[in-house]
């Protein structure tokens, strides 16, 4: 961490603040560039400062988080974890439909469990396939999640202290991961990065498919309007009958006589 410390001061490192800034430019940039892929950022802090702020920015930016517990093989067993979120929906649709046939012991069971699956998935039941980015706060504290997003060559942004290893984290954001206002003032900006840049694609894809709309619209009427489709107007009008003589207004009064 010796590059990120401005300096010592009675035994306690000084992060430099200007490069902690720099650091958030790029981590605003990197989530963008993942969210414009169609891949998802997982948000992860366990530790007491940082998961309402994880779990409030995460549900925001509408991208998952664990808050809770990092539970192993949360990614590199991901088919292990999709079958824990399947018996947390059995067991909630268990106990919507009253519990016919179980005792009270039985359903008191399935409500413990719900509540620990619900606790520590509830974040990421719609995760189906491995995100694109890892958010970390404080490295030391999820070094499991981490070492897995490195198995697995998923890039990591970590919120990253003094006492820490910037060595498996892709892109160091120096800064105190204690301080509630610290982590909150990166955490919100990461997600207003994700909803500004998930609006732009929003924007883009309603205009694209506009555009799309129009133009079928103007094969349908260059259609319609193809000379080829039509009968050509017929050369010869039939006689009208003001026009043609009757034959006996054509016989005079002497002929009539005779």
């Amino acid at each position: 961490m010796k590059p990120y410390i401005f300096e010592e001061r009675n035994g306690i490192y000084i992060i430099d603040l200007a490069k902690t800034a720099k650091q958030i430019n790029v981590a605003t940039e990197v989530v963008g560039r993942v969210v414009a892929d169609r891949k998802h950022v997982l948000f992860v802090g366990t530790k007491k400062q940082a998961k309402m702020i994880i779990r409030d920015c995460a549900e925001k930016a509408e991208e998952f988080y664990v808050s809770e517990r990092w539970l192993g093989g949360m990614l590199t067993n991901l088919t292990t974890i999709r079958r824990s979120i399947k018996t947390l929906e059995k067991i909630e649709k268990q106990v919507a439909e009253g519990g016919e046939g179980l005792t009270k012991k039985e359903l008191s069971n399935l409500g413990k469990l719900r509540e620990k699956l619900d606790r520590n998935l509830s974040g990421i039941r719609g995760m189906r396939k491995l995100p694109g980015l890892l958010v970390v706060v404080d490295s030391n504290r999820e070094h499991i999640a981490v070492a897995e997003a490195v198995k697995l060559g998923i890039p990591v942004v970590g919120l990253i202290d003094t006492n820490c290893d910037p060595d498996p984290i892709d892109y160091v954001i120096a800064c105190n991961d204690d301080a509630l206002k610290g982590i909150r003032l990166v955490i919100e900006a990461l997600a207003e990065a994700i909803i500004s840049r998930k609006n732009t694609l929003r924007v883009s894809e309603r205009g694209s498919s506009r555009e799309e709309g129009d133009r079928e619209a103007r094969q349908d009427s260059v259609r319609g309007e193809d000379p080829s489709s039509e009968s050509p107007p017929s050369s010869e009008s039939p006689p009208s009958s003001e026009s043609s003589p009757s034959p006996t207004e054509n016989i005079r009064p002497e002929e009539e006589k005779s």
